[in-house]
């Protein structure tokens, strides 16, 4: 098989060889409902006792599951147990290495810190990969998995923010481009997380493994990130609140929550970004930031993005861990802020519209304003199945050999997860000291990005959250 030849290109090639061009019936090989092997995608799953699971569920009926990898055999063992055809192992690469040529594609649910790594170890290997969000740890990682994919163009790339998806997310940039909201320049977005503990100081007792992870597996489930004895507190859905796994309410939620307003309003990079956060008692009153790795119990983040072609500049405000933004005058004052844990807000010269978490139930507001409200023409492509089918529809996208039908390729999601991540920068910036111990900034900063170069422009400190130094024996590219 030629190093660029997909393996169903190969299976198909070599089998009309072989059968001297014969085609033959579906119904002589399998009769009525058959799914003939070449229509399969053979899918390996890494990451898989969390949402990982619901992933491999969610793939539909032509996608064969036929590796399963997770360093912890105890959580997995639901998928396991799902997939007992399925070969199991604990590190990714010795998967690849071994069961790569019954692999066309990727599923990763791990932990943030090792999305990219393992991402770009899948697509130099040629198989599509499904990230689940937020795309990656860092920015500089983002642009990178952004490139690959571009670089090796017959890859399926899909994000795995599944709100993109929905119809109602769909008809919100429909909106927008019919000019029903007239000029949007200020968009407010919240959501009810952190549903994990954060805002505390880092736990440095060790803890004895659980059943199913190995100390190799506790090795490998801290990839990149600096070696640490094991503690239940940054375990499982806890990591996301720890600095050096996770990305924080911000990283966890704004790839479905602030994606409706990217995609509608087409913003692009933002110019600035500025960050206030809880904090909890020190003898100093330190920030949470300053004295842990732990993300901060709430904030607030504001960006600001420059105008594009006939669409005005755009304030987009995000705040999480209890703050929300104001009620708008056209909403009672029993009526929702948003659905499903979170809201978004569009301001409109001409009308305000709203929409919840994953783009649900896109309205204009007040609500009353609905009853009479005529929808633009459908301009958009809909996915099947709503956010349901974002899976299969990244399957479809394979089937079909067509990068471009999948919801959410990184060509979308790789600058959609640089914006998210840019807020972090500037929450971990406003806590940095420098080398006399004494923080480098007084309080929130703006600060200026430069989003081609890649670079704070005005805070040199702020640079070193773009990208992260890894752990001795990871890199990026394999």
């Amino acid at each position: 098989m030629e190093k660029n030849q997909s393996r169903r290109d190969f299976i198909k090639t070599t089998t009309a060889v072989a059968a001297g061009f014969m085609i033959v019936p579906r119904f002589v090989l399998g009769g009525k409902g058959f799914i003939a092997p070449s229509d399969r995608v053979n899918v390996a799953g890494i990451g898989v006792g969390g949402m990982g699971f619901n992933n491999m569920k969610n793939l539909g009926d032509f996608a064969t599951v036929t590796a399963l990898c997770d360093v912890d055999f105890g959580y997995a063992s639901k998928a396991f147990q799902a997939f007992p055809k399925a070969t199991q192992f604990r590190d990714f690469r010795e998967m690849l290495a071994k069961k790569g040529r019954d692999i066309d594609a990727v599923v990763i649910a791990t932990p943030d810190n090792t999305h990219a790594l393992i991402a770009m170890h899948a697509m130099e290997r040629g198989k599509h990969v499904y990230v689940q969000k937020p795309l990656t740890h860092d920015i500089f990682e983002a642009r990178a998995l952004t490139e690959a994919a571009s670089k090796y163009k017959k890859l399926v790339t899909q994000m795995g923010n599944q709100g993109h998806s929905n119809e109602s997310n769909i008809e919100l940039a429909e909106w927008v481009k019919a000019g029903i909201l007239g000029d949007v320049n200020n968009v407010e977005v919240w959501t009810n997380r952190p549903i994990w503990p954060q805002g505390l100081p880092y736990p440095t007792a060790e803890m004895p493994l659980p059943n199913g992870l190995t100390k190799e597996g506790w090795d490998l489930w801290l990839g990149p990130a600096e070696y640490r004895a094991f503690n239940a507190a940054i375990y499982h859905f806890k990591w996301r609140g720890w600095w050096p796994f996770g990305t924080g309410a911000l990283g966890d939620m704004a790839c479905h929550l602030v994606d409706p307003a990217f995609r509608a309003l087409n913003l692009g990079y933002p110019t600035s970004v500025e960050a206030s956060s809880s904090t909890f008692y020190d003898q100093d009153f330190h920030a949470a930031a300053e004295t842990s790795e732990s993300a901060p119990g709430s904030s607030k983040i504001v960006f600001e993005f420059p105008a594009r072609g006939n669409m005005p500049p755009v304030k987009l405000t995000w705040t999480d861990g209890g703050i929300i933004f104001d009620r708008p005058a056209g909403l009672k004052d029993t009526d929702p802020l948003g659905w499903d844990g979170g809201g978004v807000l569009l301001h409109g010269s001409k009308t305000e519209a709203m929409t919840g978490c994953y783009g649900v139930n896109t309205t204009l507001v007040p609500f009353e304003k609905m009853s009479s409200f005529q929808k633009p023409t459908a301009s958009l492509r809909r996915i099947a199945g709503n956010s349901g089918g974002h899976e299969k529809n990244w399957i479809e996208a394979i089937r079909k050999d067509d990068p471009s039908f999948a919801s959410s390729p990184f060509s979308y999601a790789g600058p959609l997860t640089e914006t998210i991540l840019l807020g972090n920068i500037a929450l971990r910036t406003a806590h940095v000291k420098g080398s006399n111990g004494k923080a480098v900034l007084n309080g929130p900063t703006r600060l200026h990005w430069d989003g081609p170069g890649m670079k704070i422009t005005n805070v040199e400190e702020a640079n070193q959250f773009v990208k992260r130094e890894y752990r001795k024996g990871w890199n990026l590219n394999s």
